[in-house]
């Protein structure tokens, strides 16, 4: 590990080599030849940029020499990309008017594309756009894009399930490292705040080949907040309440940028009560409260750039076990979980001409608590001062990269990836033993393109050592340690071709693998928060699967439309089933291994039409079948579901500037195909509304969201949830009003 710091220190304190230069240019319309104001400049290999003036100027300084794509884009416009070669002349773009919307930086894939031109389909959201349509919480946004669900417990706990897949086998990203919080546990969330996320980005399907073992179902890429435009300053307020828990969010940001140094802080505090369902009962104990703190520094001189982002996450989550007093506190009641999360990265970019060196390095540190009654005892939360079970994770992560120089129309990237983790119990119950985890992997990707296609493709090498220490479970049965090696190689390999200016169609193939996780292999003993007892297997093996997808996208300026098709084998599918014994009042349930098959998709419609551009229907279909050996289907696989959308926008206004208005209707259908210890689960209809504005003061631009979900209280149970067993119904009617103050 010292190795790796000392590695650090030298990037750190490398002296530029090259001088830095500007680039200025002027943006006019392609059919007046009018300078275009306010246009967006953006460089992402550098992540920088600026706006168009009045005039159509633009100026971006500081920047190194070589090779960097330009991206420009503007409401009403088509997003201009090129390539040019620092330092140049000054350019003149000029711009193609359109209705098309506009097409944001995928950060998620190695070689930093726009959508329309990756070979890989990527999904990507903002936040702000997923809080506008009535999102309460992140799993609850990641929820309304196509493909994605959330396996939920309650409003204070969600996990992202993707086609399918979701825990071990969904890789989420943040500050550009793997996030590591005992993500095995269903029965707590991301440990995240959607406060100081910019927008998330999910890839469906294996990524094992950009991020290793436990991306075989996918990943969430959570990118997050930027700073400030360089010499420049602001602060903002955002504070949001919800009826149904009578819930508040609030959040305090501040962030200043000179021409080399970047700042950003922001603290975030929320609250909800027990929710409440659609037949007008609390949920007792799903309340849940969440202090965050975010913050970050960066630097960028010459060719170097460096990023160090901190965010610090403390959950107080109540773990619902059956109904009880209707009450409005916010402070949960035992059982309960206290998880606090340190995630700290730092991020080193130096620039050689045409060629990119790329160190990421993460620490994190998960502190893990449940409190809970002692047996045959009734104790208050004042009582109960140690915790049953306490466990704390430790994780160190790397990841290094090469951007060799751009031969002729390939783009080749090599790099490492790796992680060192160890955890410890304090607690008096042990639900995985002490263990240590070494992660190592090596790969090349490469992306090729020529006319109207584009090709894509790389192999990899991964390498997981793992460790555990013997102990003693509840019943005073030893479980021994084991020392296990895994290993893999995985490829993967895709192709777009561009028939014409509208329409893309890709195709991937690619391969993936998990290795078991410290639970699977070791667990023996009650799980509290899933209400079972859980007994591991030792001999689990690798799963190894291989995915095909194939996808089809049309633009043009009065209509989108897109259908994906995708069939994923998994091999030695790891899974939990119940044995029909009782251990300790609770059923008893086991970890095996089958093959297993996942199929399915999604289609959707998005017109917009011209000149009527202010409007817009959107509609999307999505659909999964998941079967163990063609045989038994799987569990949590989402039930098929329509959403349908109709909304309007304005951005023009003097005083009231943003206006946008919108209806779903969301459509769940009943789950016929269930799990093995799964029952079949209705369908439903949930309709929301909404809309909001932004005024412009002189102090500053005030937002104002207003929306309403489940408006018409219906009362529904989704295949999806953890509290599903015991008939508890999901959230009912719930409104929630957000206020956003820019300074």
């Amino acid at each position: 590990m010292k190795i790796y710091f000392f590695g650090l220190l030298l990037l750190a304190v490398i002296p530029s080599l090259y001088s830095q230069h500007t680039l200025k240019g002027i943006i006019t319309d392609a059919a007046t030849q009018e300078p275009v104001f306010n246009a967006n400049i953006y460089l992402p290999q550098v992540e920088k940029g600026s706006m168009s003036d009045l005039e159509g100027n633009f100026t971006i300084q500081n920047l190194p020499s070589g090779n960097y794509k330009i991206l420009v884009s503007i409401l009403g416009y088509e997003t201009y990309s090129s390539t040019i070669t620092i330092p140049s002349e000054n350019l003149n773009i000029s711009l193609k008017p359109t209705a098309m919307e506009m097409e944001e930086v995928i950060v998620s894939t190695p070689f930093h594309q726009l959508q329309s031109e990756n070979v890989m389909k990527v999904e990507r959201e903002s936040v702000s756009e997923l809080n506008k349509k009535g999102a309460i919480t992140l799993a609850d946004g990641i929820s309304q894009i196509a493909g994605v669900e959330s396996v939920t417990t309650g409003i204070g706990i969600g996990k992202p399930v993707i086609r399918g897949l979701s825990s071990n086998r969904v890789l989420v990203y943040t500050q550009g490292v793997r996030l590591e919080n005992q993500q095995f546990g269903d029965e707590h969330g991301l440990g995240i705040s959607a406060k100081g996320i910019s927008s998330v980005e999910v890839i469906k399907g294996p990524a094992s080949l950009l991020y290793g073992s436990d991306a075989i179902g996918g990943v969430l890429y959570l990118n997050p907040e930027n700073y400030a435009p360089a010499n420049s300053s602001n602060a903002g307020l955002n504070t949001d309440y919800s009826s149904n828990t009578l819930g508040y969010q609030t959040s305090l940001m501040a962030k200043s940028s000179g021409e080399f140094w970047k700042f950003l802080t922001r603290g975030s505090y929320t609250a909800h009560s027990d929710y409440k369902t659609g037949s007008d009962y609390r949920v007792t104990n799903t309340r849940f409260n969440e202090k965050d703190l975010k913050a970050g520094i960066g630097f960028q001189k010459n060719n170097y750039k460096a990023d160090l982002r901190y965010n610090y996450n403390n959950s107080d989550i109540g773990i619902p076990e059956e109904l009880g007093a209707q009450t409005l506190t916010k402070d949960p009641q035992l059982p309960y979980q206290d998880l606090q999360n340190h995630i700290l990265s730092l991020e080193n970019r130096l620039y050689f001409g045409e060629s990119e060196l790329n160190l990421k390095i993460g620490y994190q540190f998960n502190d893990r608590k449940e409190f809970e009654e002692h047996a045959g005892e009734e104790d208050s939360l004042e009582e109960v001062e140690t915790p049953a079970l306490e466990m704390h994770l430790e994780t160190f992560n790397y990841n290094l990269r090469f951007n060799f120089p751009e031969k002729g129309r390939f783009q080749t990237i090599v790099g490492t990836q790796g992680m060192f983790q160890t955890n410890k119990n304090l607690g008096e119950e042990i639900l995985i033993p002490d263990a240590q985890t070494i992660d190592f992997g090596i790969f090349l990707t490469s992306h090729y393109h020529v006319e109207k296609w584009d090709f894509q493709g790389g192999l990899r090498y991964d390498l997981r050592d793992l460790d555990t220490e013997q102990f003693s479970t509840e019943g005073n049965d030893i479980i021994p340690g084991i020392e296990k090696n895994y290993n893999s190689f995985n490829a993967a390999l895709g192709a777009k071709y561009q028939f014409d200016e509208g329409l893309n169609v890709r195709l991937n193939l690619a391969s993936g693998f998990r290795a078991p996780n410290i639970s699977e292999l070791t667990s023996n003993g009650t799980h509290n928060g899933a209400n079972r007892y859980e007994i591991g297997n030792s001999n689990l093996n690798n799963e190894q699967n291989f995915q095909i997808d194939l996808a089809m996208e049309f633009r043009n300026e009065h209509f989108e439309a897109f259908i994906n098709g995708f069939h994923n084998a998994v091999n030695d599918y790891i899974y939990i089933a119940p044995t029909g014994e009782i251990i300790d009042n609770e059923n008893v349930y086991s970890y095996t291994q089958k093959n297993a098959n996942l199929y399915g998709g999604e289609a959707g419609i998005h017109i917009h039409p011209h000149p009527l551009d202010w409007l817009h229907f959107e509609s999307s279909f999505e659909t999964v079948t998941g079967k163990l050996n063609r045989d038994t289907y799987l569990p949590f696989i989402p039930a098929n579901s329509i959403n349908n959308m109709l909304r309007v926008e304005f951005a023009q206004g003097d005083l009231f500037t943003e206006k946008f208005a919108f209806i779903r209707l969301q459509s769940t259908m009943d789950q016929e195909q269930p799990g093995n210890f799964e029952t079949r689960t209705g369908g439903y209809s949930l309709l929301s509304s909404g809309f909001g504005t932004s005024l412009v003061l002189s102090t500053g631009i005030l937002s104002i969201n207003i929306s309403g979900n489940n408006l018409l209280d219906k009362d529904y149970v989704s295949h999806l949830s953890r509290l599903k067993p015991d008939g508890i119904s999901n959230i009912g009617r719930n409104f929630q009003v957000s206020l956003n103050w820019d300074i």
